[in-house]
């Protein structure tokens, strides 16, 4: 009896394996290729390329150069500007600091020669004031005597006016306006010298080379690639998922990825999932095509161990 019924187990047990809906469900496997996000490293404005520091499949340093332009224009641009900057700075400070020495010593001596020629003209008007009392000068001599004192007195006033005038710092608005012509130089200064350190290109991050556009000696667009650069870490899976399985990923999710050649034990995380279908039934949805649709995913690798990309690969979560 206990024979018929070990017999009868086993031949349950085959069933159940062979039986769809039996046993225990197989696990998914998706499959894609593997993609990478390259930086593509371009200049920031139009020129002949200088030098080209790197090659294909290189790796490369943060902050390593990469390539050059030349610089001829930047280095007359700055020059230009700086010396903007030093005429704007002289013409601030002249008008903070009022008249020269020179233009003050001048001055002065206008203020000396009309404080002499009143001195003149008013000992003149005295002996007129005499002569014409004792009946020797005319009435027109006295009146134009008297006007060269007046004429004398004026031309005082303005010199000492005009001193004080060369004393004094220019207005408040001249300055303002003088500081704001050299704060424009200044950034004007600034600007070129940026242009000038953007004809040096750096890696923007840590990779591989992987391809290089153009040559020395070649006019590189501003904007237009010069090489690609495959950052560290970069490298990402893309696969398709069956509508079924699709409500069983979940971002971050940890999945294994394996490829021909390829050594074990490479992992990655699920980053991305598309809310579209990358297939479309021609006909409505219904429970028994709606099968036939497949989602994109994207999913980080964790441990490239030397992968490439373009390399079909199976993911399994």
């Amino acid at each position: 009896m206990s024979g018929i019924l070990g017999w009868l187990g086993w031949l349950l047990a085959a069933a159940v394996a062979l039986v769809p809906g039996f046993g225990a469900p197989a696990t998914p496997v998706f499959t894609g290729y593997v993609d990478a996000k390259y930086v593509y490293v371009a200049p920031a404005s139009a020129g002949i390329l200088a030098t080209v520091a790197v090659k294909e499949g290189q790796s490369v340093r943060t902050g390593e150069v990469l390539f050059t332009q030349t610089t001829a224009q930047q280095q007359a641009a700055v020059a230009a500007a700086d010396a903007q900057v030093q005429v704007a700075e002289a013409t601030w400070q002249n008008l903070l600091t009022g008249g020269r020495a020179e233009e003050l010593a001048a001055s002065q001596a206008a203020v000396n020669k009309a404080k002499a020629d009143l001195d003149l003209a008013q000992a003149t008007f005295s002996r007129s004031q005499k002569l014409f009392a004792s009946n020797t000068i005319t009435q027109a001599q006295l009146d134009q005597d008297r006007a060269n004192v007046e004429s004398a007195q004026a031309a005082l006033n303005q010199a000492a006016a005009q001193l004080a005038v060369t004393s004094l710092p220019a207005r408040e608005e001249q300055q303002k306006a003088a500081a704001a012509d050299l704060a424009v130089a200044k950034a004007n200064a600034d600007k070129a010298r940026a242009d000038l350190a953007d004809r040096t290109v750096l890696a923007p991050a840590a990779g591989r080379i992987e391809r290089t556009y153009y040559d020395p000696g070649e006019m590189a667009p501003a904007g237009s690639p010069v090489l690609s650069l495959l950052p560290a870490g970069a490298l990402k899976v893309e696969f398709y998922v069956a509508e079924p399985e699709r409500m069983k990923l979940s971002l971050g999710q940890a999945v294994a990825v394996t490829c021909d050649g390829c050594p074990g034990g490479i992992t990655a995380r699920v980053s991305w999932l598309a809310s579209d279908p990358q297939y479309t039934s021609p006909i409505i949805y219904s429970r028994d095509e709606r099968s036939q649709l497949v989602f994109l995913a994207e999913a980080t690798i964790d441990n490239p161990q030397n992968i490439l990309p373009g390399q079909p690969v199976s993911v399994t979560p």
